[in-house]
Formats: C-alpha cells, sequence, structure tokens
C-alpha cells in the first residue's frame, strides 16, 4: 500500500512518519531524494547550475543549499524553474525506490499538490496546522526569522489546497502527544485495509 503524506514545512508531517516507521511502515522521504538527485557529479546539479550559476556551489563543489534556497525563493519565477528541474528527478528516483516494497509504504512529499506527483498512491494523508502555529514550530525547532518562515511556507500549497486532494487530513494543531495518537489512529486504519 503507497501512501501519500504530505503537508506544508512545520505542519508535522515529520513526526507522523516517523511514528508510523515506528509502527512498521516504510518511509521514502522526498526531502532525500531532493538532496540525492543534486549530489556532485549528478545531472540534477549539473543542470542547478546551469541555471542558476555557480555562486550556488561550495569551494568543495558541493550544493550550498543556503546559497540557492535564497536565490530560489526571492522571486516565484526562480522557484518555478528550480522545481522544473527537480521534480522529475525526484519522481524518477522516487518511482525506483517504491517499486517492489511491500506492507505501507509512506511517501512523505511536502511539495505533493506542486509536483504533480506520477506515482499511483492507495491514499493520500494530508497534515493540515493553522500557518501561526506552524510559523512558531519553524521559529522555535529551526531557528528561522518569522520572516523567512512566512516566506518558506507561502511558497508552498496552502492546507486547502491538500485537503482538497487528500483521502485522510489530520489536524495537528495540538500537542504533540495528540498528534501521535491521530497518526496512530489513522495508520491502524490503513493497515486493516492491507
Amino acid at each position: 500500500m503507497l501512501i501519500a503524506l504530505t503537508g506544508g514545512i512545520g505542519s508535522g508531517k515529520s513526526t507522523v512518519a516517523r511514528r508510523w516507521v515506528e509502527l512498521g511502515a516504510t518511509e521514502v522521504d522526498a526531502d532525500l531524494l531532493a538532496r540525492e538527485v543534486v549530489e556532485p557529479g549528478s545531472i540534477g546539479l549539473e543542470q542547478v547550475v546551469q541555471e542558476f550559476g555557480p555562486s550556488v556551489l561550495t569551494e568543495s563543489g558541493t550544493l550550498d543549499r543556503a546559497a540557492l534556497a535564497k536565490i530560489a525563493f526571492a522571486s516565484d519565477a526562480n522557484r518555478i524553474k528550480l522545481e522544473g528541474i527537480l521534480h522529475p528527478l525526484i519522481q524518477e528516483l522516487a518511482l525506483q525506490k517504491v517499486t517492489n516494497l511491500e506492507g505501507v509504504v509512506v511517501y512523505t512529499i511536502p511539495l505533493f499538490v506542486e509536483s504533480k506527483s506520477k506515482l499511483q498512491f492507495d491514499k493520500v494523508v494530508a497534515i493540515s496546522c493553522d500557518e501561526d502555529v506552524r510559523v512558531r514550530r519553524l521559529v522555535d525547532s529551526r531557528g528561522m526569522t518569522e520572516a523567512e518562515a512566512r516566506s518558506r511556507i507561502a511558497a508552498q500549497a496552502n492546507d486547502t489546497q491538500r485537503e482538497a486532494v487528500a483521502d485522510i487530513v489530520i489536524d495537528s494543531n495540538c500537542s504533540l502527544e495528540e498528534l501521535i495518537q491521530k497518526a496512530d489512529a489513522v495508520y491502524l486504519g490503513l493497515k486493516e485495509k492491507l
């Protein structure tokens, strides 16, 4: 069973994914795949440098994520160009990773709505959370400024867009303990359908 788990930055989707792995699921994380497709020597890194210039590289030739993020989030046009390079590569790699996996497979994909993934999912689960709660989480746990957090949130689809494509919605405007309980209930319901 292939489950898409989506939610905006700071929504709690990583917490839900970790919990599901503890309960026996296998996770494939789009954020990790995004790193893999721009490793040194990759076509992805070559295309990113062609589009955005050598300033996105560190002295050792690896991708300077902070430099790329500044450029990518400076304008919608830049972000769309970057997504146009990365999304097809990530989708191809994701297909390779999920093929032949058994049981409950969770594909954690923050940009599910934006990427128009071509994978065939049995269920789509969206994590929804108020923007102010997400901003607070990002400031507290990731050291972002409020402006940085709001900029990252604004660059992604909103909860309404995610909920429109979801089969199941988990509201994460709650304590960590409550979120784990909700995650457990959804996972057990999914496992029953195996």
